[in-house]
């Protein structure tokens, strides 16, 4: 809302979220690693130079290079740190009072005798309050050696990163009777002093003295967890050196949840060319519209002032050519991604880090059961997995799937493996209604794939050139596509076996299995095989779709993670069809699917089963354990739930209006969330009204849902446009689109080359 730089924010305002998350004023800080501190520190001279307070702070500080760090220097001496493997120095100067000795050392750096320090921190006021028992006269004399050495940091500013840590506040009764003098009313005079007198001279200037204030919030919360009330517990001094840290780093690392002090990225060419086109759009449907509209009001019937009669239109109300349904749907996008651009591109709108709690997850949960349990109907048809049966089911999984990420549910571990089971379902649901498609209607030509190609990968595609993001950062989205195609392969490839071709002959069942018992090999072959499966993706122009920050192991590791939950949607779908075929199972309203012994003992098992893997995951001690194991076991739950929600013919017969609302656009909700919902590409939540959480995640929800059913309409519009029925004309097209995409390439190609 203000603008400006979120580095000030960083230094000077934030709060709590639970007892040690600090969250800063509408930034996202980053939790640097030693690894990522190093790379940034590199060949860099820290110097920290002040009293025992900021000698905490160097200790915090330099533990984020070397945990191993041990604080067993002279207390009241100089103490040298240095990490050799990356060139890193970092320095604790003893000058506990601003004085002549401070100023000297501080002049030295301005001569040029002596190196520059890159970072400089600085800081002290307790040792004067201490020496001259909190008189007025030390305060004076504190107003005096600030200000003799302000423009010596003002001078040090213009080349160096200089920060005054102004004074935490004390707790006064735990104060030993030696430090009774130093007293919170003593502190904020001295930091008003510092704060009025440090970058007096250079108030127009960018090189300024940063004042590292956020320390004083913190301490307010955490001080009275003090040893002594003078020093900050361990977690304070750890939190203030990590603000220090993203405050110098985030620019250099640019980490994606780091959002705090990295400016605007650059338009790239891709983004800007596509500016131009929407920019087009826009004005090309307006000159359109305003056209057919003057046509229409000259042409609009009038009465005849002779005869009083009415006189029919030359011409009828224009139809709504291609040409304008296509610049219309472009026009509408363009706005939406301006938007998308705006919420997760442009520094205009508040990020913030997630935050965990149980209250955050459950409650929202409960909330949209009732919601989906009031609005109940009839289904049209009572087959298993009907249209609004499986729309439903995507609707619930998708809205838990949003609750879970926006509440950074992603820490719980049994929360996390049953969201792990929902993402899997969406995949069975992959394998089964393919199948059930190629296998019925027996249809593999183009026109069918094309669609799915299109729907699956349009909206992704114009986000991969608006947001300037890989196409495998959008992983769903290349993982069922890839399916689509595995699936699509398996039943194409000679000979061709679908259900008309059964009927006269049963031997093709047996064909069929062999199809999937090869699919089924290949599988099991490529998630033991990362090398092959790596040769296969690394491949030009797949290692370009495939490849996330430089190779293709994230796509790896998120096919491997579901990798039999296709052929098991496959597998069921076939089983299904056939007893469905020889008429054994009843699917009439009302009716159980089976006797109603077989039908109760299945739904024991189903029900055992279901419970059984929520126990299991439940239990879950360490993530990497149970991903090996869940691809084996996902299947379970998800069988057990299709049961459940099928056997009963009362519950096959009713589904939730809601839920399957969602459902529709589930593909368009996943994939919008990235940006307008959520920020910092996942990492973060979108604030579009400060200081109050509720409220902002209502509004910005109601943005995000009218914006993802907008483009499911949008897409829907273009798929009839781009991708028609005549095969002569859809050939052309093709054409086009593959002309596209080359001039994608090479424009990437053009950008990688300019970045490198």
């Amino acid at each position: 809302f203000k603008g400006g730089d979120t580095c000030e924010y960083l230094l000077s305002s934030g709060r709590f979220l639970g007892e040690k998350v600090w969250q800063p004023h509408s930034c996202m800080m980053h939790k640097y690693k030693n690894s990522e501190a190093k790379n940034c520190l590199i060949d860099k001279h820290i110097v920290f130079i002040g009293d025992s307070r900021i000698r905490q702070l160097f200790y915090s500080f330099t533990k984020l290079i070397n945990p191993q760090v041990k604080e067993e220097g002279n207390k009241h001496g100089n103490i040298l740190f240095e990490d050799k493997s990356a060139s890193i120095k970092v320095d604790f100067l003893w000058y506990p009072e601003v004085n002549g000795s401070m100023r000297q050392c501080i002049k030295s750096w301005t001569e040029g005798s002596v190196a520059k320090p890159h970072i400089i921190v600085a800081g002290a006021a307790t040792w004067s309050i201490k020496i001259h028992n909190g008189s007025n006269e030390a305060l004076t004399q504190y107003k005096i050696n600030i200000t003799s050495i302000a423009p010596l940091l003002e001078k040090l500013a213009t080349s160096s990163d200089v920060y005054w840590v102004l004074q935490d506040p004390v707790y006064e009764d735990m104060l030993s009777e030696s430090r009774k003098m130093i007293t919170n009313e003593k502190i904020d005079a001295y930091n008003e002093a510092a704060v009025r007198i440090l970058n007096s001279s250079s108030r127009n200037s960018k090189a300024k003295v940063k004042v590292f204030s956020v320390s004083k919030l913190i301490a307010q919360e955490t001080i009275m967890k003090s040893a002594d009330g003078l020093h900050l517990p361990e977690s304070s001094r750890d939190t203030n050196a990590m603000i220090l840290m993203n405050v110098y780093c985030n620019k250099i690392m640019k980490p994606i949840d780091g959002s705090c002090c990295q400016p605007q990225p650059p338009l790239t060419l891709i983004q800007k060319l596509a500016f131009c086109f929407f920019t087009l759009s826009i004005i090309g449907y307006l000159i359109i519209n305003l056209i057919h509209r003057n046509n229409y009001r000259k042409n609009k019937s009038c009465t005849d002032l002779e005869s009083g009669e009415e006189k029919k239109p030359a011409i009828s109300p224009p139809n709504v050519s291609t040409l304008e349904m296509l610049l219309h749907s472009f026009c509408k996008l363009g706005l939406i991604m301006t938007y998308f651009y705006l919420c997760d591109r442009a520094n205009l709108f508040m990020k913030e880090n997630k935050f965990y709690t149980h209250s955050s997850f459950f409650i929202p949960i409960v909330y949209i059961l009732v919601l989906g349990v009031f609005y109940t109907e009839n289904t049209k048809e009572t087959k298993v997995l009907n249209r609004e049966q499986t729309d439903e089911w995507k609707g619930w999984m998708q809205l838990v799937i949003l609750i879970y990420h926006i509440s950074g549910a992603s820490t719980f571990l049994p929360v996390y493996m049953h969201i792990r089971v929902l993402v899997a379902a969406y995949l069975f649901q992959t394998g089964y209604g393919h199948f059930s498609y190629f296998w019925i209607k027996g249809d593999f030509g183009v026109y069918r794939v094309c669609q799915v190609l299109f729907r699956l990968n349009f909206l992704v595609v114009v986000l991969c050139i608006v947001m300037d993001r890989p196409y495998q950062f959008y992983y769903f989205v290349p993982l069922v596509t890839v399916w689509f195609m595995i699936i699509y392969a398996t039943l194409a490839v000679w000979p061709q076996i679908v259900q008309k071709k059964t009927n006269g002959n049963c031997l093709w069942h047996f064909g069929l299995l062999l199809k999937l018992i090869c699919l089924l090999t290949c599988i099991y072959f490529l998630s033991y095989s990362q090398g092959a499966f790596e040769k296969i993706f690394s491949f030009w122009p797949l290692s370009k779709c495939f490849e996330l920050n430089g190779n293709v192991y994230e796509w790896w590791f998120r096919w491997k993670l579901d990798r039999y939950v296709v052929f098991h949607g496959m597998l069921f779908a076939f089983i299904y069809l056939a007893l469905q075929k020889r008429q054994m199972i009843s699917e009439g309203k009302g009716d159980p699917l089976f006797s109603n012994r077989v039908s109760n003992v299945l739904l024991f098992i189903s029900v055992v089963s279901f419970l059984t893997y929520s126990i299991w995951a439940s239990s879950c001690k360490n993530k990497t354990e149970c991903n090996e194991l869940h691809p084996s076991v996902s299947v379970v739950q998800i069988l057990a739930f299709i049961l459940i929600r099928n056997i009963p013919g009362y519950v096959r017969s009713v589904y939730s209006s809601f839920f399957a609302w969602f459902g529709k656009i589930s593909l368009e909700l996943f994939i919008c969330q990235y940006h307008i919902w959520l920020a910092a590409d996942t990492k973060g939540i979108l604030v579009l009204i400060p200081g109050y959480p509720m409220f902002n995640v209502l509004v910005s929800t109601f943005i995000f849902v009218c914006v993802a059913h907008e483009i499911s309409q949008i897409t829907n519009d273009l798929a009839q446009i781009v991708v028609p029925k005549d095969n002569s004309t859809l050939l052309k097209r093709l054409l086009c689109i593959a002309g596209f995409f080359s001039g994608l390439l090479l424009f990437s190609a053009m950008q990688d080359q300019s970045r490198h």
